[in-house]
């Protein structure tokens, strides 16, 4: 119970933070500079320019049939996560937003911000399992049917036709621009956040020193690492290769070990987007409710 209560504190804590980086980019840079968004945000965004509807509130109503939608392909976790969420942002940007300066300056500038800030902002939201309703739910359930593709580049492909929507109703094309570069952004920023956290580089060191290379490796730096027989393809002489995972102070110790023990190994460093197990944070994004249970 404790360490349920405790998850679920941090989830707040992390969902507020994420809120309130998603409202000042959409309320307090893009609403003055009148871009086109994405997503549900974006729709609210043109009925506010139209008509002058709370973002906020149009948010919550237009996100009740999507989430029905995807109540069943998301399952009820993620559901009442979303819609704890969902409310959360809604009420920020109503709210609090509009108690913060309204920035007013350049309108590269203001898209800039704007795809860092909400990129920010829903990453760390995608990053405890949740989401701020909308296309949010949407996505989120073609990433749980293809985990083999990133979510900013879901995202990308699903928030393009808004953008382009909302430029044609003002007949802005300076707006669908910046709308495209935000989108962009922001699907940059959300995959780099994410992704980033378990990201590192990944070392295969070919040696006649390995059984000693890989003792070191585990004193100084803490990692483990994988030790492959070899032959060289040229004089057919018996090698070991050393593989190792870290991140990337991790691996300027394993060069300095490796230089140390064995000045002629063959060394090869790899950037790697992921690095997954011991060790290293375990990321769900839109994870099947029937999966964590099985």
């Amino acid at each position: 119970m404790k360490k349920k209560l405790k998850k679920i504190a941090l989830d707040t804590v992390v969902e507020l933070a994420g809120g309130f980086l998603i409202a000042i980019g959409l309320y307090n840079f893009a609403l003055h500079a009148e871009f086109p968004m994405t997503g549900i945000s974006g729709i609210a965004l043109i009925l506010r320019r139209l008509f002058g509807f709370n973002i906020g509130a149009t948010v919550i109503l237009m996100n009740i049939p999507v989430a029905l939608l995807c109540y069943h392909r998301l399952g009820k976790g993620f559901f009442f996560r979303s819609l704890r969420c969902t409310l959360t942002s809604s009420l920020i940007i109503d709210y609090v937003a509009p108690l913060l300066p309204v920035y007013s300056g350049d309108r590269l500038l203001a898209a800039i911000c704007t795809g860092v800030l909400a990129g920010v902002g829903y990453a760390l939201i995608y990053m405890r399992n949740s989401s701020t309703g909308g296309t949010d739910f949407i996505s989120m359930a073609v990433k749980s049917a293809n985990p083999h593709i990133p979510l900013g580049r879901i995202i990308f492909i699903s928030d393009t036709v808004i953008v382009l929507i909302a430029g044609l109703i003002f007949r802005d094309i300076d707006g669908i621009i910046y709308g495209m570069m935000i989108t962009y952004l922001y699907s940059q920023v959300v995959d780099k956040f994410m992704y980033g956290v378990n990201a590192g580089k990944m070392a295969l060191i070919v040696t006649e020193k390995g059984e000693q290379i890989c003792d070191m490796i585990d004193e100084y730096s803490g990692r483990g690492s994988t030790l492959l027989q070899a032959k060289g393809g040229y004089q057919r002489t018996e090698k070991q290769v050393v593989m190792c995972a870290c991140n990337n102070k991790e691996m300027f110790i394993v060069e300095k070990v490796v230089k140390q023990i064995d000045p002629k190994a063959f060394t090869i460093i790899l950037e790697s987007n992921e690095v997954l197990g011991e060790g290293f944070q375990n990321l769900r994004v839109a994870e099947l409710e029937e999966y964590k249970n099985s």
